[in-house]
């Protein structure tokens, strides 16, 4: 089963939190907004340490480059099987000037058309709650880990 990376990037607002989350483009997703979105994150290549693939992975979802340190944030399993290791960061991007990374497939089905489609369509900041309502149900835990990691340590490194 494959493995992916990603990074939860969190800014406070008074006394509470703000999460970034991404929405996966192209048609499937196009129509579903609850239980849709995710962290930025993506596939580990054979043997690649998870940190440096959450980097790669942040910047080719949104076209910002993290250079601080990662704090780690734990492991979860999707519905489907597939493992994500993810790290938090204390950051603060505008979420509507991302720029993602491309990629084709055949839409509609069996017509013979490639399209292109960015991987992530847009991006947005919410509170917890709203983050909970809006990510997919299998990265759920990590919203309530990054919330005792920050309630823990009061301070976390800047991107």
């Amino acid at each position: 089963m494959a493995s992916s990376a990603g990074i939860l990037m969190y800014r406070r607002t008074g006394p509470g939190l703000e999460v970034l989350l991404v929405h996966p483009g192209g048609p499937f997703w196009r129509n579903k907004d609850k239980g849709a979105w995710s962290i930025p994150k993506g596939e580990m290549d054979e043997g690649e340490d998870a940190a440096a693939a959450a980097r790669r992975e942040f910047l080719e979802e949104t076209g910002v480059a993290i250079s601080g340190a990662l704090e780690p944030v734990g492991e979860i399993r999707q519905r489907g099987g597939k493992r994500v290791v993810a790290f938090a960061v204390e950051g603060d991007i505008d979420a509507a000037a991302i720029k993602s990374n491309r990629f084709e497939i055949e839409w509609p089905p069996k017509s013979g058309k490639m399209q292109s489609f960015s991987e992530i369509d847009r991006a947005g900041w919410f509170d917890l709650p709203g983050a909970h309502a809006r990510i997919l149900e299998g990265q759920r835990p990590l919203l309530d880990r990054l919330s005792d990691l920050v309630g823990r340590s009061g301070t976390t490194a800047a991107p």
